[in-house]
């Protein structure tokens, strides 16, 4: 972690004081705001690889307004939700808003740190993958064809018999992962390893929000998904029959 940038936007000044001292810990560039108004001033005024966004905060705007202009502005940035709000719904709320995770109050100061740490090995690999391909065109990823599904890796662009599915970031990560092995079951640990980049037990509710949130985007009926099949007591698969032209 050493020298990456990162933006806590937290108004209980006394976690953002402890989050800063663990990460300062750690050779981290630490900045703290207690407002959404310095936040958003924050955010769009410097570059970051990481951001902790509370989602309620005095001022104008919220977490959520924060997370969305720095997506717009910096698309590698980590973004990591901070709220008191544990219902699906709100958790939806801040994926669809460009957010990359989603953490819980009360929280483990450990833990947390532990999944910052995560998070930005796997910046800093992407980063480093960046730079040695600089100047030197990347390999072209052919697309992956499951039945009518249609996936452009290199576009980053997903169709079901040429109709365009908007997905987010994360939503695309998964569905491209899943359509890379279809009929494989992979568990809830597993995908958050592959896809999020850490595996820590108890966080599953991250893989089961994107799972429904791509189920609404991609099934013809949600309450009997076909595409992307619950395996009960082991996980999820991707059924190649669900894509099947009929």
């Amino acid at each position: 972690m050493l020298n990456n940038r990162i933006l806590i936007v937290e108004d209980e000044v006394d976690i953002a004081r402890l989050l800063k001292s663990h990460l300062d810990d750690l050779g981290a560039d630490v900045a703290l705001a207690h407002d959404a108004g310095t936040g958003m001033r924050l955010a769009l005024e410097c570059t970051w690889d990481l951001a902790l966004l509370d989602i309620q905060l005095p001022g104008v705007h919220n977490g959520l307004g924060i997370c969305e202009a720095l997506r717009r502005k910096s698309p590698m940035t980590v973004i990591m939700m901070l709220t008191a709000r544990s219902s699906e719904l709100n958790r939806l709320t801040g994926f669809e808003h460009g957010a990359d995770d989603y953490v819980v109050k009360p929280f483990s100061i450990i833990e947390l740190v532990a999944r910052i740490k995560s998070q930005l090995r796997r910046l800093d690999m992407l980063k480093s993958l960046e730079a040695s391909h600089a100047g030197t065109p990347p390999p072209v990823q052919l697309p992956i064809e499951v039945g009518q599904l249609r996936i452009h890796p290199d576009y980053r662009r997903a169709a079901i018999k040429d109709r365009n599915i908007e997905l987010t970031s994360k939503e695309f990560d998964l569905l491209l992962f899943f359509a890379s092995a279809p009929n494989r079951v992979f568990s809830r640990a597993e995908l958050l390893d592959k896809v999020w980049g850490y595996g820590h037990a108890g966080y599953e509710h991250t893989v089961n929000s994107h799972i429904n949130r791509l189920r609404s985007k991609i099934e013809a009926d949600t309450n009997a998904p076909r595409r992307i099949i619950t395996v009960w007591g082991v996980g999820y698969k991707l059924d190649p029959d669900g894509f099947a032209e009929h």
